[in-house]
């Protein structure tokens, strides 16, 4: 039986115990917790009359405008290559499903394309990151995992990596990318590059793409859900790679869209085409966003390492991936010994939504979770707006009190916050 994904559950569930009064801090789901560039939603305004269905993989204008973002960022690209979806969880499915053979991930991964791959009766084959940051496979491990999967009976196909990442908020080294796509190219893999969050890197810094060392088989996909956090406008894009191959993917990938989604809705692609302009106004909103999403989670890293837990410095998005296990023995006085766990007790205890580690392919017992920091910024359009501008966000007075809550929460379960520099006097 098919699951409800975890993250949309999550987020359910918080509005369901909202709308019954309580309160509840909301760091279980990616929503990127900003509002909308007004330019775009003069844009939205002056679509509303495109009520007719377009061409399959977008408009002649919102394709050329995307392979002109993706050819400023340094990828040369045509419009032939492009394809719109509404949003890029479909694409990434549609693309496993014209990719023959098992899926290869990154352990952990995104909720979603375990559960991709269990949809088409693909096999996973899961490898653990390396200790410098999620998205990609441990390239030392990466070898190995394959030849056992073959010695077991699986197929590897398809690699899948997230570059920057979801769920540590990572940028992978630019060497291990071309390591990782060294070992796809020998066993013939194609990769399907996750790239959402590349605006939103926090130095503002270029990302490794794989697309730069595996060129005739990367599939890139990305989107505005998170970058203009237009998550409920559903704007997804890829680029399939130049070449016979990537040829026959994008008339493949056509051919399934087609026959699930017909088309991206005629306003979005109006849309779309404007972003992917880059207007300044548009860049500008973006500058904002990433200056804000480095700043909270920042703060929300530094309570996180006071109460004891391991975890890698945010880089990129609004993600953090803690590891409690230095608290363990603390934990299990507590009753807590797994991920779910500890997510309960942040919840029930504290009012504090997360997502435990075992939602992104971690053992049960793995003391870890996904902590998303982006709607800490405002429960109204105006609270978002100032904390967009703010020269410290930190400080507002609906942002401040949350990271206390947060900090004194983790302190309790974990002892750590006595010694920490956020603990009650």
């Amino acid at each position: 039986m098919t699951t409800h994904s975890a993250t949309l559950a999550i987020d359910e569930a918080v509005h369901a115990r909202r709308e019954a009064g309580q309160d509840v801090l909301h760091l279980g789901f990616g929503e990127a917790g900003l509002p909308v560039a007004p330019d775009l939603a003069d844009e939205l305004s002056d679509a509303h009359l495109l009520n007719g269905y377009g061409p399959v993989a977008g408009t002649p204008q919102a394709r050329a405008a995307a392979a002109g973002w993706f050819t400023r960022r340094g990828v040369s690209t045509d419009p032939g290559q492009i394809l719109f979806a509404p949003g890029s969880k479909p694409l990434l499915f549609a693309l496993l499903a014209a990719i023959d053979g098992d899926v290869v991930l990154p352990r952990p991964s995104w909720v979603s394309y375990a559960a991709q791959a269990g949809l088409l009766g693909r096999r996973v084959i899961s490898v653990p990151v390396p200790p410098e940051a999620g998205g990609i496979p441990d390239p030392e491990l990466l070898e190995q995992a394959l030849r056992q999967a073959r010695s077991n009976g699986a197929r590897p196909g398809a690699l899948v990596l997230t570059v920057p990442d979801n769920p540590t908020g990572t940028v992978a080294p630019a060497e291990q990318v071309e390591a990782v796509c060294a070992i796809a190219d020998r066993h013939g893999l194609a990769v399907v590059s996750d790239e959402i969050y590349a605006e939103l890197t926090h130095d503002r810094g270029s990302v490794p793409s794989p697309v730069h060392h595996l060129a005739e088989r990367t599939v890139v996909t990305t989107g505005l859900s998170k970058s203009l956090a237009l998550g409920g406008w559903r704007i997804g894009f890829a680029r399939t790679p130049a070449g016979r191959w990537g040829q026959r993917l994008h008339q493949e990938l056509t051919g399934i869209a087609s026959e699930i989604w017909s088309s991206l809705a005629a306003p979005m692609q109006a849309v779309a085409t404007r972003a992917l302009n880059d207007p300044p106004e548009v860049t500008a909103h973006i500058a904002a966003a990433r200056r804000l999403h480095a700043c909270i989670a920042t703060e929300v890293h530094t309570r996180l390492l006071a109460s004891g837990a391991q975890c890698r410095p945010p880089q990129a998005g609004f993600y953090l991936y803690p590891d409690f296990g230095p608290a363990r023995d603390v934990l299990c006085a507590h009753e807590i010994t797994t991920g779910a766990d500890l997510a309960t007790a942040l919840l029930e205890r504290h009012g504090i939504a997360t997502l435990p580690g075992s939602a992104f392919g971690e053992p049960d017992t793995a003391l870890t979770l996904r902590l998303a920091t982006s709607l800490l910024y405002g429960s109204t359009p105006q609270e978002r707006q100032r904390a967009l501008t703010a020269e410290q966000p930190q400080t507002l007075p609906w942002i401040a009190p949350a990271l206390t809550r947060i900090g004194d929460a983790l302190g309790e379960l974990t002892g750590g916050m006595r010694q920490g520099p956020f603990s009650r006097r």
